[in-house]
């Protein structure tokens, strides 16, 4: 009975905490496939980065590189989605994105625990969806991934407030908050596969 109640007294609060503080950071997404991703024109950080642009200036690139400016990280990151995506090859895929050297990229890790938990090592992919979520607390996919291995660890609660975060921070029309909200209308131990 007191278990219950902390857990309930805990969302509240983490509830109230998300409605009394303003986001100010833009929503991010990456990744596909396996439930969502959203319109890769209008994200920020696409599903798969850009191809790369020929007529890059100078003044864009720096000696700091880091992300989809990188043509060598873009190039990396899309071998890397294409792993997952397309060929399922979740082990080759994290070594793939942990050669990147960016590992606390939202992308990057929100991947890297995805391909975990489609290998089935929970708290390895635990770890690395909490880091996504460090480097960025809107990356919307995250919440999806990270909502859906809520449910097939059978935390509906927890699900259910990683929905709230999604309606949040995208609405609910986006993708990512329909794919989850369609996992949590089934029935649990219906042996969910995302």
């Amino acid at each position: 009975m007191i278990k219950p109640a902390i857990r309930i007294a805990t969302l509240a609060i983490s509830a109230f905490a998300l409605v009394a503080t303003p986001s100010t950071m833009t929503a991010y997404a990456a990744g596909g496939g396996g439930g969502g991703g959203g319109d890769p024109a209008a994200d920020t950080y696409p599903q798969t980065p850009p191809k790369s642009d020929k007529k890059s200036s100078k003044s864009k690139k720096s000696s700091k590189q880091s992300g989809f400016e990188d043509p060598a990280f873009r190039e990396g990151y899309r071998t890397a989605y294409a792993t997952i995506y397309e060929r399922n090859d979740y082990a080759d895929a994290i070594a793939q994105l942990k050669a990147l050297g960016h590992d606390d990229h939202p992308n990057v890790a929100n991947l890297i625990g995805y391909s975990y938990r489609k290998l089935g090592d929970y708290k390895t992919s635990q770890v690395w969806y909490e880091r996504a979520l460090k480097a960025d607390p809107n990356h919307v996919l995250t919440w999806q991934y990270y909502g859906l291995w809520q449910l097939e660890q059978g935390n509906r609660e927890q699900a259910q407030y990683h929905l709230s975060r999604i309606a949040a921070i995208c609405g609910t029309d986006c993708a990512e908050y329909r794919s989850l909200a369609e996992a949590l209308e089934k029935p649990p131990g219906t042996g969910l596969v995302y």
